[in-house]
């Protein structure tokens, strides 16, 4: 069953943020804040007609207006342009939490409209985790290929090692019977020398 969505107002960097979501907790998600800005004082559930009625709109999408002002929230908004040395973003938002002197919405409440958003939102939130399930599905093929290519240098560095040990091998057992014809040949030509010194010795005697 579609939860009842409420709008939450804040005020972050140059803007002020909008969002008809079902709890605080889903929309300090939406914002990306790292802090309870509720407890912190920061952050509202809102009840100016215009603001609610702009959220429920587009249930789970936040809408921006620059921060301080009054206009109509939308999902793109332009920079704040009175953000001069009168205390700049951090002054408009303190103005912007301010309770708006607005009366209370006679409107009456539209039981469709509110299960519309709803399930608005909640189309909106599957929308989202479709996509991040993509993004996280594409760095999960990003990190495979990786691996990939990091076993397939891995493979070729061992087998070049093996070859290369292999072939030492073969290249020191080479050294090692040269060595010993080396010494095979030393000793037959001692002897050699030998029996041919005596030889001359005998002939000049």
């Amino acid at each position: 069953m579609a939860r009842k969505l409420k709008t939450y107002q804040t005020s972050l960097g140059f803007f002020d943020l909008a969002i008809a979501a079902p709890s605080m907790k889903a929309a300090l998600e939406a914002w990306g804040a790292d802090s309870n800005l509720f407890h912190q004082g920061a952050a509202k559930e809102s009840d100016d007609p215009d603001v609610i009625a702009a959220a429920m709109k587009k249930p789970g999408i936040v809408l921006k207006r620059p921060v301080g002002s009054y206009g109509s929230f939308s999902e793109h908004a332009e920079l704040p342009t009175d953000l001069g040395g009168d205390g700049g973003p951090a002054k408009a938002a303190r103005k912007s939490m301010r309770p708006v002197s607005k009366e209370p919405s006679s409107r009456p409440v539209d039981k469709v409209a509110e299960r519309k958003a709803a399930l608005d939102y909640e189309r909106e939130e599957k929308r989202r985790a479709h996509e991040r399930a993509k993004e996280e599905a594409a760095r999960q093929k990003g990190r495979e290929r990786r691996q990939q290519a990091v076993a397939k240098a891995q493979a070729a560095l061992d087998k070049a090692e093996q070859e290369h040990a292999k072939r030492a091998a073969t290249i020191q057992v080479e050294v090692e019977a040269l060595a010993k014809r080396s010494q095979t040949e030393n000793a037959r030509w001692n002897k050699e020398k030998e029996r041919l010194e005596a030889a001359l010795q005998r002939a000049r005697d």
